[in-house]
């Protein structure tokens, strides 16, 4: 606090205020969405939410030595990471 206040009274060189002050304003305007990328992106949700009921039938109905989730997740992580990178992205 006591920093602020003498920089406060002591005197500055003119140039300073000049940097102060916001020189220029670049605005880019958000791409529009892609509605068919959207409904592809929505496919592909519904392509992996069948694909986990199918994963789960088959495991529980046959004897699989290994967890569902060792298919399910990944696929699940792939699909969320690609949705993210999709939106995320402009």
């Amino acid at each position: 606090m006591f920093a602020n206040l003498l920089q406060f009274l002591s005197p500055r060189d003119p140039a300073d205020f000049d940097r102060a002050f916001v020189t220029s304003v670049q605005v880019k305007r958000p791409l529009p969405r892609d509605p068919r990328a959207e409904r592809f992106i929505l496919l592909c949700w519904g392509l992996i939410a069948v694909k986990h009921v199918a994963v789960i039938w088959a495991v529980t109905h046959y004897a699989v030595p290994f967890h569902q989730l060792w298919v399910n997740f990944p696929t699940f992580l792939l699909g969320l990471v690609a949705t993210w990178a999709y939106y995320a992205g402009d």
